[in-house]
């Protein structure tokens, strides 16, 4: 029954996602399959806390979208996620929550935690951070450079991210109390204190994202557009093949949010277990 009521949710939720292309059909089809884990193996809070990522970032992505598009042009990926996406973001968070499923432990959720504070604080960072009137600024060099750089950065986007994982420290926290009640397991230790939980969110959500910023200015895949001249994230632009001028070829945009996201995991994880 647990099984078939987190399918059902997901379904409802990746459907209305889908509607609102918010989702692609296989991303939609992958939101499904990690909501689905999450639910029957985890419950309320590792379920509810991806929901509050997902809902959070796409109300970002949405939020003055016409003014972000010029340097949204350049992205591997738009506002509509993937199944590629929705496994960098989510997949390793359903990973760590089978791996509570067979060996219970607290540094599961800590690490849960860290990858969703990453990839929440990354995204907001993003799509916030690009309205800002300041041009962002290599997190390498510190010179200015155009909206949408991979690895630029601005004081907006970097207060973004952390009110970003510190939505998801708050968010956890409330929804391991529900849980809790729910299961009547309210109890001295059950339930992960919010202090605890927002610097998780802080810290995880912090290096997730600077972590991916230093990534997209190093080792991803970079190319510049013959026609417009743009250096973008994706091979092709304008419609016409666009070169490479650095980056590994194969470090496309996913790989930068799976690496940022299991560093924000294992520190996360790290802080569990000095604090424990």
């Amino acid at each position: 029954m647990i099984w078939a009521i987190g399918f059902v949710c997901s379904i409802a939720v990746a459907g209305l996602a889908y509607w609102k292309k918010s989702l692609s059909a296989s991303g939609a089809a992958a939101a499904v399959a990690v909501g689905t884990l999450l639910y029957a193996l985890g419950n309320l809070a590792w379920y509810g806390t991806l929901l509050a990522f997902f809902i959070s970032s796409t109300l970002c992505s949405k939020w003055k979208h016409h003014r972000k598009a010029a340097a949204e042009s350049g992205y591997a990926k738009g506002g509509r996620r993937d199944a590629g996406q929705v496994a960098a973001n989510g997949g390793l968070g359903a990973l760590f929550c089978v791996a509570h499923a067979l060996w219970p432990h607290p540094l599961w959720w800590s690490a849960f935690v860290g990858v969703m504070a990453a990839v929440n604080a990354d995204t907001w960072a993003t799509e916030i951070g690009g309205l800002s009137r300041s041009a962002p600024r290599s997190i390498l060099t510190g010179r200015v450079v155009t909206a949408g750089t991979s690895g630029g950065i601005t004081g907006l986007g970097l207060a973004a991210s952390a009110a970003g994982g510190l939505f998801i420290g708050a968010a956890a926290w409330l929804l391991q109390l529900g849980a809790a009640a729910h299961e009547a397991l309210i109890a001295e230790g059950a339930v992960a204190e919010l202090p605890f939980l927002l610097l998780l969110g802080l810290i995880g959500g912090m290096c997730g994202s600077l972590t991916d910023s230093l990534l997209g200015a190093t080792y991803q895949a970079m190319y510049r557009c013959p026609s417009c001249g743009r250096e973008v994230e994706k091979p092709q632009h304008c419609g016409v093949p666009a070169k490479r001028i650095r980056g590994l070829s194969f470090f496309t945009n996913d790989t930068v949010n799976m690496l940022s996201s299991l560093l924000g995991a294992a520190v996360c994880a790290g802080i569990g277990l000095l604090l424990s």
